[in-house]
């Protein structure tokens, strides 16, 4: 079993084209000895985002602080703490901050493509 403080798991800058003011700090990895699903904590800035991006996986993610949206080929979705987002495998997507504090979210995906 691993407990840890997210607080002691150092953040890294999200560096791919399209993220802005976004950060994300990986808590529980294959590196960990998790077989199935690795989860990464994200924090994006006010007027900040991720990349606008897809991949052949799925991810669900929960809302833990702020509030933005999420940016679909077929529009955007509001979101805010305390709800969950089910992204589907090949659905492009991106997480907004549209609040004056920090977009903080968890982020589950499969293990491999942490």
């Amino acid at each position: 079993m691993l407990a840890r403080r997210a607080d002691e798991v150092p953040w890294t800058t999200v560096a791919a084209d399209g993220a802005v003011g976004c950060r994300m700090r990986k808590l529980v990895t294959a590196t960990d000895g998790a077989p199935t699903f690795a989860m990464r904590q994200f924090e994006v800035d006010p007027g900040g985002c991720t990349p606008h991006h897809s991949h052949p996986w799925e991810h669900e993610v929960y809302i833990l602080g702020g509030c933005g949206v999420v940016r679909r080929q077929v529009g955007e979705t509001p979101i805010q703490a305390g709800m969950a987002v089910f992204v589907q495998p090949d659905e492009t997507h991106s997480f907004h901050n549209t609040a004056d504090e920090p977009l903080t979210f968890l982020c589950l995906i499969p293990v491999e493509r942490a």
